[in-house]
């Protein structure tokens, strides 16, 4: 069953596709079947740069609790007064 859950938002950053790095203007996250891993349902991110056609565009596949695990590793390292200081 799919759940159409998604959220789109802009973001500043930078990605390595298969041509090289290019800058992303914005993100979606959604839960959906994936095209690649071998699981029901994913939790898949794309970041990419829409200005630059259909290529510009990096996606990512994981299973339910592989992204809940990067999404903890993210805040951890992101709450980290080390990198806190630098916000």
């Amino acid at each position: 069953m799919c759940t159409y859950v998604t959220e789109t938002l802009a973001v500043t950053g930078s990605a390595k596709g298969p041509d090289g790095w290019m800058r992303v203007t914005d993100a979606s996250v959604y839960f959906d079947h994936p095209t690649h891993a071998l699981a029901d349902h994913t939790l898949n991110i794309d970041v990419r740069r829409p200005a630059d056609g259909a290529g510009a565009r990096v996606a990512i596949e994981l299973s339910a609790e592989s992204a809940r695990e990067l999404a903890h590793a993210i805040l951890r390292v992101l709450d980290d007064p080390a990198v806190a200081s630098l916000d």
